[in-house]
């Protein structure tokens, strides 16, 4: 599929999202605004994945560690077919299995591990690679972090076993916005320089734009290394990412958008009906 395409697909992804959080009065917008990109090229570029047989033991792995984004992933989901769409009008309702985090896997198809407490998904998805080696099986794992998670000791000690077992069926993308809950990133605990961090671990790293298709495209795309290394994304991304009073605003990791703000994103986004 062409970047051109993907991107269109991304910003109506972005349109549904924001319509959602209007309806159901859910936040964490800023927050799957931005990756949004990462998550529809992982979907609909690279992931090996079959909506009609979501459980295929040989199927590639995607972890949503950062679980606040769960409302992205949820429409990513349904727009790939491993649901009907119609599912997520009950969102956020009592007893339904769509809140602001992941469910379990046996609630919802395509879901690989109940995710929110910040720091477990990369070792969840690194027990997952292990596994495939283990039962000589040929599927590869990618977990999409935020960069707040990278406070998180879990993470290193996870980034130190995947590197020591050479666990190269393993990819981390870090969704670099720069924002956290209650300020950025940067004046919180000192991620930079994030990419030579993970480097220092032991893992391929590199950086990106994180909402350039063609990027995201390639990196995704790109061949393992002869020495075994995991690989490590740093996707540069914006919170609030498509709509520009949104944008860089941290506000919004709160926030609900009025009927008249919804109007203005929609219009932006070049979503009109």
């Amino acid at each position: 599929m062409e970047p051109k395409k993907l991107q269109g697909i991304a910003n109506e992804i972005r349109g549904r999202i924001i319509s959602n959080s209007h309806k159901t009065k859910m936040p964490h917008l800023g927050s799957c605004l931005s990756c949004v990109d990462i998550l529809v090229a992982i979907y609909f570029y690279s992931l090996k994945i079959d909506p009609a047989n979501p459980r295929d033991p040989d199927r590639d792995r995607f972890i949503l560690s950062k679980g606040h984004g769960a409302p992205a992933l949820f429409q990513v989901l349904a727009m790939k077919g491993f649901y009907p769409e119609s599912m997520l009008d009950s969102y956020g309702e009592d007893g339904g299995v769509f809140a602001e985090h992941p469910p379990t896997p046996d609630q919802l198809d395509g879901i690989e591990a109940a995710t929110g407490s910040l720091g477990h998904g990369l070792p969840i998805g690194l027990g997952m690679a292990l596994s495939a080696r283990i039962q000589e099986q040929s599927y590869n794992v990618v977990a999409l972090l935020s960069d707040g998670e990278c406070n998180e000791g879990s993470i290193w000690e996870a980034a130190m076993m995947a590197a020591a077992k050479k666990v190269d069926n393993l990819m981390v993308i870090i969704d670099f916005n720069k924002w956290q809950a209650t300020g950025r990133s940067e004046e919180i605990l000192a991620l930079t320089p994030l990419v030579d961090k993970w480097r220092a671990f032991g893992w391929d790293a590199c950086e990106i734009e994180g909402h350039d298709m063609g990027q995201l495209i390639d990196v995704l795309t790109k061949e393992k290394n002869s020495e075994g290394k995991p690989i490590a994304v740093i996707a540069h991304t914006v919170k609030g990412k498509g709509v520009s009073f949104m944008e860089d605003d941290n506000n919004w990791h709160y926030r609900i958008p009025s009927e008249e703000e919804l109007a203005s994103a929609r219009k932006e986004l070049g979503l009109f009906k």
